[in-house]
């Protein structure tokens, strides 16, 4: 170690070769995923190489090793609990619902948004088409939030009535006779 701490590449390969195969069974005994212990053990050696810098030649080698593998396990479990926190599992996929069709029956969003006032249709379209934030769609047309906020919502009010009283609209199929 002292060797590779003096940036010998020969003692670099010994160290690797002597100390791989130890923690690459280390990391698998604890994983059981080989991707993920093979993950790991990258994330060993540079970890050694990053702190190589700290190691006393005085002191034992393998103590100082065994706390690098320890802090990436331990990283690596807090990495996976945190994942895990946020996944939400399934057992089945959801289903459409049986009315898909209806859905079909709408007008197109640019045949609804038309009837806007151009002020209306133009907040609309950044909120919900390209998805800027109420900030974000204030600065582009250079108004207030509370503009763009009222004119959002006088635009869903109108595409709300629009909505409500206008007939549903059969969808066309074009090539059929």
């Amino acid at each position: 170690m002292s060797q590779y701490q003096q940036a010998d590449p020969m003692a670099a390969a010994a160290l690797v070769d002597l100390l791989g195969p130890k923690f690459h069974r280390y990391f698998s005994g604890r994983q059981g995923n080989k991707s993920e212990a093979e993950d790991m053990l990258q994330d060993f050696w540079l970890r050694i190489h990053q702190a190589r810098h700290s190691y006393r030649p005085s002191d034992p080698l393998l103590p100082w090793v065994h706390a690098i593998a320890l802090g990436v396990q331990v990283d690596y479990y807090r990495r996976r609990r945190r994942i895990a926190s946020h996944e939400t599992g399934t057992g089945v996929l959801p289903e459409y619902p049986a009315n898909r069709e209806e859905s079909h029956n709408l007008p197109a969003f640019e045949d609804l948004v038309a009837v806007l006032p151009a002020s209306q249709r133009e907040v609309l379209t950044m909120l919900k088409v390209e998805d800027l934030s109420i900030e974000e769609v204030a600065r582009a047309t250079c108004s207030t939030i509370g503009a763009v906020k009222q004119k959002a919502h006088r635009a869903y009010e109108r595409l709300r009535n629009l909505l409500e009283t206008a007939p549903v609209v059969q969808p066309t199929r074009k090539g059929l006779a």
